[in-house]
C-alpha cells in the first residue's frame, strides 16, 4: 500500500500582532490674538456693530497744492502793495560795511540766525572789512571771532579762500554777476542773490525758509525746491516790487507767517491767503 505523505503544517508565529493604533484627533487650535482665525471670529462676533473706529486726520499736501487756486496778477499786486505801505523801505537783518563784509556776513548765515552773526560780526568788520585785512588777521584769529556761529570751522576755511580768491582773480572786489559769486568757496546761488540785490541792486529773489515757508503756505508761488520756488515768484511779482520783494517775504515769514504758530490775526495778506488752515 502506497504511504500518504501530507505537507507540513506552518508553525504559527509566537509575536503577537498588535493592532495599528488609531488615529488620534488634533486638539483644536486656540486662535491667538492677531491671528487669521482670531481676526475672523472677532469680525464675526462684531458684525453689524457700529463702527467706533476714526475716520484718517492725514492730509495730502500734494492733493492740497493741486487745488489751491492760483492768485490772480491783482491779488498779488494788491499784496505786494500793501507790504510797500507798511514798510517802504525794508532792510536786510545782517549788519555789514560794504560788499566784501555783506558776502562775508551771508557766508556765515548759512544754518545760523542773522542775530548771532551780527554779534560775531560787529568787531571782527571793524579789523577785517576787506579781503587783504582779512588774509592779514588770519584764519586761527577769524576762527576765534566766529566760534560762536555753527560750523565755524568750515566757514572760517571758506572766508580766508574766498578773500584769497578776490584777490587772486578780481581785484579785491566783489564780483557782480550770479556765476562768479557762486565760484566763491562757501557761495552758493542764495549768497549771490542776496549779494547782487541788496549791494548792487539787482532785481533778484533770494529764496531761505522764510520765503520758502510763505511762499508755498500763501500759495503764491507754490514749489518743492528753492529754485523752483525763486523762479515761480520771480514771474508772478511785478518788477516794480522786485528790489524789496524779498525783504518783504523774509520779514513776513520771519514775525507773521511763522513756522509753528503762524500770526494770521495781524496778517496783511490773510484774505488773499489760500492756505485753508489760517488761525484766529
Amino acid at each position: 500500500m502506497a504511504k500518504i505523505i501530507r505537507p507540513p503544517r506552518a508553525k504559527k508565529s509566537s509575536a503577537r500582532v498588535r493592532p495599528k493604533p488609531s488615529a488620534k484627533r488634533a486638539p483644536a487650535l486656540t486662535s491667538r490674538p492677531g491671528s487669521k482665525s482670531g481676526r475672523a471670529k472677532k469680525q464675526a462676533s462684531t458684525a453689524g456693530k457700529p463702527s467706533t473706529a476714526k475716520p484718517s486726520t492725514a492730509k495730502s499736501s500734494t492733493a492740497k497744492s493741486s487745488t489751491t487756486k492760483p492768485w490772480t496778477a491783482a491779488e498779488v499786486f494788491e499784496a505786494f502793495s500793501r507790504f510797500r505801505q507798511a514798510n517802504p523801505e525794508p532792510k536786510g537783518e545782517l549788519e555789514h560795511l560794504n560788499p566784501f563784509t555783506l558776502l562775508v556776513a551771508v557766508v556765515l548765515s548759512a544754518q545760523a540766525t542773522d542775530a548771532g552773526v551780527n554779534r560775531a560780526t560787529r568787531a571782527l568788520f571793524q579789523v577785517a572789512d576787506s579781503p587783504q585785512k582779512m588774509l592779514a588777521l588770519g584764519e586761527d584769529s577769524l576762527r576765534d571771532s566766529i566760534k560762536t556761529i555753527g560750523l565755524y570751522r568750515t566757514k572760517a576755511k571758506n572766508v580766508i579762500a574766498l578773500s584769497e580768491k578776490l584777490i587772486a582773480e578780481f581785484g579785491g572786489e566783489v564780483p557782480r554777476t550770479r556765476a562768479e559769486i557762486e565760484s566763491l568757496p562757501g557761495a552758493g546761488r542764495k549768497t549771490a542773490n542776496v549779494v547782487l540785490n541788496m549791494a548792487f541792486g539787482e532785481h533778484t529773489m533770494a529764496v531761505d525758509t522764510h520765503v520758502f515757508r510763505v511762499a508755498n503756505r500763501t500759495g503764491l508761488a507754490p514749489g518743492k525746491t528753492p529754485l523752483e520756488v525763486e523762479l515761480g515768484l520771480e514771474k508772478v511779482i511785478p518788477d516794480e516790487f522786485m528790489l524789496h520783494a524779498h525783504h518783504w517775504l523774509i520779514l513776513h515769514g520771519r514775525y507773521t507767517c511763522l513756522a509753528r504758530k503762524p500770526r494770521c490775526g495781524l496778517c496783511l495778506i490773510r484774505d488773499l491767503c489760500r492756505w485753508p488752515e489760517k488761525t484766529a
